[in-house]
């Protein structure tokens, strides 16, 4: 028998994509970091009097981070950014195939209604374990702390952040926006596992490409496309709701509403094209590293077998 006949385990695709989606967050964390701050650009009442906004497009939040807050800015929150993804990617992408299995009933043909069903459920348990990590990922990278400032910043460390917000805002704090990020990883998933999955396999049934990095590279990024769009409401909402202070807003419902009224329909897409360039950039590299991740994993079992 050879490695690549080889079925990866449950355990070795846990692994493998916790694994790859630390890489992938750090290779992409600053485009992350521009799309939080564009999200949350108009909350305030004064940018919505005429002031002229702070962050224009991608390249231009960029350096208007690195200029004003230095260059580690565009890092903040990576720690809980990584901590989110050991648990959250490990659950959401790891599990994807073996509760894709279960749905179909171990069929080898597996319909769509079972590859979305999939998706839906390993994004919800995903933010079961992972939603205190990604409250604080959100909270860092909002935070704006420039180096000549004598204020003191919201939070100190990512150790601080988890303690600050159980103690000031109780332990439902951690959990602060679970249920429209719950909603929004059933569609994330959905759609980035789903395309995957689905462009991955006619690729290799129409024999268009073999099963090796352009495969994975170009399914990689329809499914980041495909994400962006129909992702990026929710998530404007999700990171408003999260970021915001006690008593802002009652709900992530109020959030919606509130930007509705406020700023208009076109609010739900601020920072689209920094999610694009973060969602098309991350699945990519997260997908061909999880690709090759589990092969590696495959051919270290196959020469050194339990």
């Amino acid at each position: 028998m050879v490695a690549a006949d080889l079925a990866p385990s449950a355990a070795v695709k846990v692994f493998s994509a916790g694994a790859a989606a630390c890489v992938a967050e750090l290779a992409t964390f600053p485009l992350d970091t521009a799309k939080v701050r564009l999200q949350i650009q108009g909350e305030s009442r004064t940018s919505l009097e005429g002031q002229r906004a702070k962050y224009r497009g991608v390249v231009g939040t960029i350096f208007t981070m690195v200029k004003t807050e230095g260059p580690g800015s565009v890092y903040n929150g990576l720690v809980a950014g990584l901590h989110r993804q050991m648990t959250f990617a490990s659950v959401r992408i790891g599990l994807y195939d073996t509760l894709k299995q279960f749905y179909s009933g171990g069929s080898e043909t597996v319909g769509l209604a079972s590859r979305l069903l999939a998706g839906c459920t390993t994004g919800a348990m995903a933010v079961a374990f992972a939603q205190p990590t990604d409250v604080v990922k959100v909270r860092f990278q909002a935070q704006v702390h420039l180096p000549e400032s004598t204020s003191v910043a919201r939070y100190s460390s990512t150790i601080d952040a988890y303690k600050t917000i159980a103690r000031d805002e109780g332990f439902k704090g951690l959990w602060k926006g679970c249920l429209p990020n719950i909603t929004r990883n059933a569609i994330v998933n959905c759609s980035e596992l789903v395309t995957y999955d689905i462009i991955k396999e006619l690729l290799l049934q129409s024999k268009l490409m073999t099963d090796t990095m352009p495969c994975h590279f170009t399914a990689g990024f329809a499914a980041g496309f495909c994400t962006t769009i129909v992702a990026s409401p929710v998530d404007v909402v999700k990171t408003r709701f999260m970021n915001s202070v006690p008593g802002q807003y009652s709900s992530a419902t109020k959030c919606a509403v509130t930007m509705l009224m406020r700023e208009g329909p076109t609010a739900f897409y601020k920072g689209f094209m920094p999610s694009f360039l973060r969602l098309g950039s991350w699945n990519i590299v997260m997908f061909v590293s999880y690709e090759q991740i589990k092969r590696t994993v495959k051919e270290f079992q196959h020469q050194f077998p339990t």
